[in-house]
């Protein structure tokens, strides 16, 4: 532990002992950490100042717009004139979020319902590997 480490310790556990750090807002509730995993490092920062400033990046506003889109698509049934112009919107946010090199898979909702279900029906069959073994 560096020089730096050790009074940055020391002087947290002074505030804890005099009481400082107690009563301050959220406190006992879990953090909520932003999930930047998508955003390539050079731009985190960046993309953080813009976020704290009520601003999102044109790609994160084209996956929340085509997140509202996909909800919205999937309660409704049928083929209207509405539906046909979500599902055209949709496709525009896909192909422009592909072309800014963000992954599309959030938006194919039954991909995890698939997932999920070949999983449940792996556990179920019986690997040949078992078999043999007794």
């Amino acid at each position: 532990m560096s020089i730096l480490d050790e009074w940055a310790e020391r002087h947290i556990e002074k505030a804890l002992q005099k009481g400082e750090l107690s009563s301050l807002k959220g406190e006992g509730q879990p953090l909520i950490l932003d999930d930047n995993s998508h955003v390539p490092e050079s731009l985190r920062a960046s993309y953080h100042l813009l976020k704290n400033a009520g601003f999102l990046p044109p790609e994160m506003q084209d996956r929340k717009e085509a997140l509202s889109l996909a909800e919205i698509l999937s309660t409704l049934n049928g083929s209207g004139i509405e539906n046909e112009s979500l599902q055209k919107r949709l496709a525009l946010l896909e192909l422009k979020l592909q072309q800014a090199g963000l992954d599309t898979q959030f938006l194919h909702a039954d991909y995890a319902t698939q997932l999920t279900e070949k999983l449940a029906n792996h556990k179920k069959k019986p690997n040949k590997n078992d078999e043999i073994s007794k």
